[in-house]
Parts: structure tokens; C-alpha cells; sequence
């Protein structure tokens, strides 16, 4: 079969047609789809000799289109198909054209096992190994299996027990190794979605066993093992599923190793808008959906956004919208409120400082906010703005990391979660908002009241619930706030401010037109106090005594134009008194 390719003179970008969701790289070729060349991870990673490479990437970043292109490159089921690699870079190297098409490969995906129970996912797996060794079946009649390894090979099943399963890919190593005289080649392709789901759906304990005991097997103890590739989106830790992986590559967000082999460089997606006649554009792309750094290369860009740009020409949150935000989302909602506090910062443009641990420790996420921020940054949604290692006064190696939202898609993603938060109380919020700028106290009290009653349990943890520590709440509805008056004020909580810190702060933007704004929460205590009001007057006093107006005052706005309010808390209930 011959396929005729159309390359720019001095480009890496090849085909003619725009076409989204492609993910199979004969299909890719085929049909002369938009691809940029990134054969060249071929080479470099074969020369790189690594027994298994561990790849992690945010989402939509070409891992699975990658995974597709080296089967189709190594696996002898496409040895007489090097027609899809006529034209580009790995071509041009007789020695990797004798390459192609000589190893058996297996090659295996868990992107859809997203399920909510163990029981559920497990058998998902199982599915998947099955239907793999539904692919080699002319191994029964080749006469190189005996009659238990017969038995074995049809006992591979989406009912097959912890034993049989686990040992699938190893053994499908040993009977392809034995046919083709080769050790074989595995792919597995995003290892970590069954994780991710594990945690957010409380099996992960269940699910660690099994895939440590199944990628022991497969990726340490295997000697029909040639090479390995694993792409996901996390490093899970080490001590979880990889503690006897001793041979194990990883390759970060964060490493040099092909840095530039995942994702759009700016040079090509520069060519690829002059081809498309957008040259104009170029800056706006670069304003929404540039920002990704992998090692020391920046301007990285999501393939996902780009494609969707070139074949609508029309800009909008592609990538961030592409999957599910869910765990972000609740970590964010979720979160303490100092967590809160630093994502209000990035919301608004600002970065923050974190140590980060690359080897990512889901029961840790619940309780450990560097985790979080660690999670984040291995997703996509933020970038290293600064890298910092040094020594700390106990003498501990330390490495702190300066991070900020990765770009304006980004930030729009996460603008649009937050209002999502308070989907449930919508009209009360917006008629919250409305009677905050009119300065009507009465009307405050009576929308907030029902705000908290619809979403206030939506912050809750389950360790610590809000209606304890009620500034998991207020901070969620802080960044509230921060979304829907950000064309009229900069929002800020938990700042210094004459002698204390107040919660939260709202400076006028046209000062001429709008008051600054000073809101302080309280907790009822009833040691301390007999009623709600005795906690507002509480609140109202400690406004005045730690003279928190002086950040505004300082930015010229008069005391005359300053509205102080505070908000007493018991449980759901919500009162508001103003001065």
C-alpha cells in the first residue's frame, strides 16, 4: 500500500487535514491527517538502552498517538508497512529502516478502566488482558505452547482469579518470546487511570496490590523483557506499585529527557498557523495556550488546543475542557483554607512557593498540601515558574519550587469551576452578590443563609468537616467572589493589614464608583457568647481594633467610602451585621 505525504520545505509538520481525535498513527497517516513529526523519539529512545521507561505527561499531550507510533514502528504485525514513516525524520536512517517491523510487541491500554468500585475495575483489567490474548490466538495451533500453557492461555478471562491475572503479560511475553525467537516489546498506556480512580473513589488500597503483583511480573521479573514503555499522566510512588522496580527509567515533566518529544513546540506551532493562513494570530495563541514547560524547554503548547484552534479558528478552553476536572476540583473545594488562600493568588495571577515530591502519594493528597500542588503541576495545570535547591538551616536538601497557573485557558478552567461550586445556589449567590454592592445588610444575611445551607457541606472533607472549621467554606466562597467581581474589584483574604490579618478584603478597582469593601468571619462560640449578634458585634470590633482598613486607606481610598461587614457562623446559619 503506498500513501502519499505532503510536507512543508524545512517543516515538521506534515498532512493536509485537521482532523480531531485521532489517536492511531496508521490512521493518522492514511488519511494524511495534520501530524508534527516527532519520529525522532524513536531514535532517541532506543539509543537510550533503557530496560522500562516510566513517561508522564498531562492528558492530550500525545502520549497514546506516540505509543500507537512505536507499535506500528517495532511490531513484526506491520513489518511490511514502512510506508507510514516514508517522509519523516526516522525514515531518513537506513539502520532504523531495517529496524522497523522486527519485534513482537505488546500493547495494552487501561484508558477506560475509570471505574467506582475495586470489584468493577479489577474485572475491567481483566477484560483488557483477555481481549489482548484474543489477539494471539494462532499461538494455541503453533505448536510451541504444551497442554498446561494451553490451559493457561484460555483461562485468560474477565473472570480469571488474582493469580492468572497478574501473571497475563508475563507469560504472553514467554509464549511470543518462545514463537519469534525475540524478546518482546511492552507498551502499556496510561498505567495511571485506574489509580486516579482508586482514590477518588476510596479503593486504592485493593487496587495497589494487584498492580504491584501484575507489573512485578511483567516489567521486573520477566527475562522475555526487551524494553518497556508506561506513559501516564502521575508518577505514582515508588513504595505504592513500582517498590520492586529497580529498573526503572522515569522520565518527568520535570526531566530534560525528551523534553520536547510530547506536545508542540512554539517553532512548530509558529509553521503550522503560517501554513494554515493565521499567521496573524500567532500572539493570542500564544496568550492562551502556551505555558508548559518540560525540563528546560518552554513554550510548550497542548496539541489538543492547537488542532482544535487550526479547525475551528476560534478560541476557547480545549484542552482544560477535553476530560474530567474532577479531582482537581476536589481537592481545590475540599482543601484547608490556607490551601485556599494560595489558590486564590494563582486565580488571580499571582505564583506561589511549594515544595514539590514528583512521586505523587494519593493518601497523602487528603492531608498533604504539598501533594496537592505536586499533583497539579504533574497534571498540566500549572508550571514552574523558578526552581530553587538549596540547604535549610536543619541542614536538609531542600527544592522549592516557584509555580503559577499555566496559562489563560488554564485560569478560564478554573473561573469556570468555581462558579460551578455554587451551581446549586446560583440565583441566592448572584442575589448575594447584588445586595453586597448595594450595601443591603438585611438582604446579605437572608441569600448568604441560604448560600451555606445549599453548598456548604460541598467543602466538607469527611476528616474535617466545615461545619467545625467553617473556613474551608468562606475561603471556597472567597474564590467565589474573586471570579464573579473581578471586572469591579481585586480580592484578597488573609493578608497583613495594620495589626492582624483580615479575612477578606475587596479593593475597588474605579474607586470613584465603588467602596472598598472589608469582611471579617467569626465561629460562635458559646463559651464566649450568647447569640449569633454577640459573635457579629465580635467580628465588627476586631475590624476597628486591628484597624485592617489601613490597606485600603493607603491606596487612597477615604474612610468614608469604606464598608465593614461581619459574618457570624453556627453551623450552616449565617448572620451578617455592617458598620
Amino acid at each position: 500500500m503506498t500513501v502519499e505525504h505532503r510536507k512543508e520545505k524545512g517543516s515538521d509538520v506534515v498532512g493536509r487535514t485537521i482532523g480531531i481525535g485521532h489517536q492511531d498513527f496508521e490512521v493518522v497517516r492514511q488519511k494524511d491527517c495534520f501530524y508534527v513529526d516527532k519520529t525522532g523519539f524513536i531514535r532517541e529512545w532506543w539509543e537510550a538502552n533503557d530496560v522500562v521507561t516510566l513517561i508522564t505527561r498531562p492528558r492530550r499531550f500525545g502520549k497514546t498517538l506516540t505509543m500507537s507510533m512505536l507499535e506500528k514502528f517495532f511490531s513484526l504485525r506491520y513489518a511490511d508497512r514502512g510506508e507510514l514513516f516514508d517522509g519523516l525524520q526516522i525514515w531518513e536512517d537506513g539502520t532504523y529502516r531495517e529496524l522497523q517491523g522486527t519485534y513482537p510487541v505488546i500493547s495494552l491500554s487501561f484508558a477506560n478502566i475509570k471505574e467506582t468500585s475495586y470489584e468493577t475495575a479489577r474485572k475491567k483489567i481483566c477484560l483488557t488482558l483477555s481481549n489482548l490474548y484474543s489477539g494471539y490466538n494462532y499461538l494455541l495451533d503453533a505448536g510451541v505452547l504444551d497442554e498446561k500453557e494451553k490451559d493457561f492461555f484460555q483461562s485468560v478471562s474477565m473472570d480469571m482469579d488474582d493469580t492468572t491475572a497478574t501473571i497475563a503479560i508475563h507469560q504472553l511475553s514467554l509464549f511470543l518470546s518462545r514463537y519469534h525467537g525475540k524478546k518482546v516489546i511492552i507498551l502499556l498506556d496510561e498505567y495511571d487511570t485506574p489509580m486516579q480512580e482508586a482514590y477518588v473513589n476510596g479503593y486504592w488500597g485493593e487496587l495497589v496490590s494487584f498492580t504491584r503483583s501484575m507489573f512485578n511480573a511483567a516489567f521486573k521479573t520477566n527475562p522475555y523483557l526487551e524494553r518497556a514503555i508506561m506513559t501516564g499522566i502521575t508518577r505514582v510512588s515508588k513504595e505504592s506499585i513500582f517498590s520492586d522496580l529497580n529498573n526503572l527509567e522515569v522520565v518527568t515533566t520535570t526531566s530534560e529527557k525528551y523534553e520536547d518529544r510530547f506536545g508542540f513546540t512554539e517553532e512548530e506551532v509558529f509553521a503550522a498557523l503560517d501554513r494554515f493562513g493565521l499567521s496573524d494570530k500567532k500572539q493570542e495563541v500564544k496568550s492562551w495556550y502556551d505555558g508548559f514547560t518540560f525540563g528546560s524547554r518552554k513554550d510548550i503548547y497542548n496539541p489538543w488546543s492547537i488542532l482544535n484552534y487550526l479547525d475551528k479558528k476560534q478560541f476557547g478552553t480545549y484542552w482544560a475542557n477535553s476530560s474530567s476536572n474532577s479531582l482537581a476540583g476536589k481537592l481545590i473545594r475540599e482543601g484547608s483554607r490556607d490551601l485556599k488562600v494560595l489558590f486564590e493568588e494563582l486565580l488571580q495571577g499571582e505564583s506561589i512557593k511549594a515544595e514539590i515530591d514528583e512521586q505523587i502519594v494519593y493518601s497523602q493528597l487528603d492531608d498533604d498540601e504539598q501533594a496537592v500542588w505536586s499533583l497539579l503541576l504533574a497534571s498540566g495545570y500549572m508550571k514552574v515558574k523558578h526552581f530553587d535547591a538549596y540547604m535549610s538551616d536543619l541542614g536538609e536538601w531542600k527544592q522549592e519550587y516557584e509555580l503559577e497557573l499555566t496559562n489563560f485557558e488554564v485560569r478560564t478552567m478554573f473561573r469556570a469551576m468555581v462558579k460551578k461550586w455554587f451551581v446549586g445556589a446560583a440565583s441566592s449567590y448572584n442575589d448575594f452578590i447584588k445586595a453586597l454592592l448595594l450595601g443591603d445588610v438585611d438582604a446579605m444575611g437572608e441569600y448568604m443563609d441560604r448560600v451555606s445551607e445549599a453548598v456548604f457541606s460541598s467543602f466538607d472533607t469527611g476528616k474535617k468537616p466545615s461545619r467545625s472549621e467553617p473556613e474551608r467554606f468562606y475561603h471556597g466562597f472567597v474564590l467565589g467572589l474573586i471570579v464573579e467581581l473581578s471586572d469591579r474589584y481585586v480580592v484578597t483574604s488573609n493578608r497583613e493589614s495594620g495589626f492582624g490579618r483580615y479575612d477578606v478584603l475587596l479593593e475597588p478597582l474605579h474607586p470613584d464608583r465603588d467602596d472598598g469593601i472589608i469582611l471579617e468571619f467569626k465561629v460562635f462560640q458559646p463559651k464566649k457568647e450568647k447569640k449569633l449578634e454577640d459573635t457579629v458585634q465580635a467580628a465588627l470590633k476586631q475590624i476597628e481594633e486591628k484597624e485592617y482598613d489601613r490597606a485600603l486607606i493607603a491606596k487612597g481610598i477615604p474612610k468614608e467610602r469604606l464598608r465593614r461587614y461581619g459574618f457570624a457562623f453556627r453551623g450552616k446559619e449565617v448572620l451578617i451585621g455592617g458598620s
